[in-house]
C-alpha cells in the first residue's frame, strides 16, 4: 500500500511538473491577448484624426492613430490594456481629448492592423516609437506630454516614463508587478517562479521624479486595488491616488465626472510643472 501510494504520488508530481513546463513554455499565449483589427474608427464618435504608422528601432510597424484637440495645451499616449485594440479606446482618447491634449493611440506589435508578435521588450519598443513620433513628427515638448497606461499598459507606461523624459504619468487598474498578479490569479501555480514577463512596476516606480495619478476600483476583480495600493506604495511624492468604481473592463474613471475632475486637474498641475 506505501508503495502504491508512492507511486500515486509520483504520479501526480510528474503531472504537476509537467503543466508548469507547458505554462513556462507557453508564457506568451497566457499573456497577450491581441486584438484583431479594428472594426471602427475615432470618425464614428465624431472625432477628427490622422492614420499613423509608427516604426520601431527594430523594424516593427505599427498602427496607431492622432486625433488632435481643439487648443490642445498638450498631449498623452495611450498604452492600453491587455485586450482588444485602439478602437476600443476611443471613449477613453475623446475624454483626454476634451481635458486639452492631443491624443496618440497606438495598438502594439500582434494587436490590430500592427506587425510582429508581442513581448515584454518590444511593447517597451513600440512605446519608445509612440514617443518618438508625438516628439519628433508632432513637435510637442516632452514638459508638455502625458502617458497614459491601464491595466497591462501600465508595466508599458512605467517603462517608457524611465527611458524617455514625460510631464506626469496615469495609471489605471495597474499593477505592481505581473508575477504578483499571476500569483493571486493562479494560487496553485509557482507563478513567481516561472514568469519570464515580468513588468516589474514596482521595482521600477521609485526612480520616476515625475507627479504620479493612480486611478483604481475597490470592485476590480481581475487587477485587486491591493496591487495597485503595493505599487502606490513603491512610488515617490508626488503622487495621488483615486478609488473609482465598476469592474476591471467597466470603464473606471469615465463612470464618475469627479473621477473625471480629477485626472483634469492633474494634467493641468503635471502640465503646469513641466513649465516650470
Amino acid at each position: 500500500m506505501v508503495r502504491s501510494l508512492l507511486k500515486l504520488l509520483l504520479f501526480i508530481a510528474l503531472i504537476y511538473a509537467g503543466f508548469c513546463l507547458v505554462v513556462w513554455l507557453a508564457q506568451s499565449k497566457l499573456v497577450w491577448f491581441p486584438g484583431s483589427a479594428p472594426t471602427r474608427t475615432p470618425a464614428d464618435a465624431g472625432l477628427a484624426y490622422e492614420d499613423v504608422t509608427l516604426r520601431t528601432d527594430d523594424g516593427v510597424e505599427l498602427s496607431a492613430w492622432w486625433i488632435p484637440a481643439n487648443e490642445p495645451a498638450g498631449a498623452a499616449i495611450v498604452c492600453h490594456g491587455n485586450a482588444g485594440n485602439i478602437a476600443h479606446r476611443i471613449p477613453l482618447a475623446a475624454a483626454l481629448r476634451e481635458m486639452g491634449l492631443d491624443v496618440l493611440l497606438f495598438d502594439y506589435r500582434g494587436y490590430g492592423n500592427s506587425d510582429g508578435s508581442p513581448s515584454e521588450e518590444g511593447t517597451y519598443l513600440d512605446a519608445e516609437a509612440a514617443w518618438d513620433h508625438v516628439v519628433s513628427q508632432r513637435g510637442v515638448l516632452p514638459s508638455r506630454l502625458v502617458l497614459f497606461g491601464e491595466s497591462l499598459g501600465s508595466g508599458v507606461a512605467v517603462e517608457l516614463a524611465t527611458r524617455r523624459e514625460i510631464a506626469g504619468l496615469v495609471l489605471e487598474g495597474a499593477f505592481s508587478s505581473l508575477p504578483e498578479l499571476g500569483a493571486r490569479l493562479y494560487p496553485y501555480l509557482p507563478v513567481r517562479l516561472l514568469a519570464r514577463v515580468r513588468y516589474d512596476n514596482a521595482a521600477k516606480v521609485g526612480s520616476l521624479d515625475r507627479p504620479l495619478l493612480m486611478l483604481h476600483s475597490p470592485q476590480d476583480r481581475v487587477v485587486p486595488i491591493e496591487l495597485g495600493r503595493a505599487l502606490y506604495d513603491a512610488a515617490t511624492d508626488p503622487k495621488e491616488f483615486v478609488e473609482t468604481s465598476g469592474g476591471h473592463n467597466d470603464g473606471g474613471f469615465l463612470r464618475s465626472q469627479a473621477a473625471q475632475a480629477r485626472l483634469d486637474a492633474f494634467v493641468r498641475s503635471a502640465l503646469a510643472a513641466g513649465d516650470g
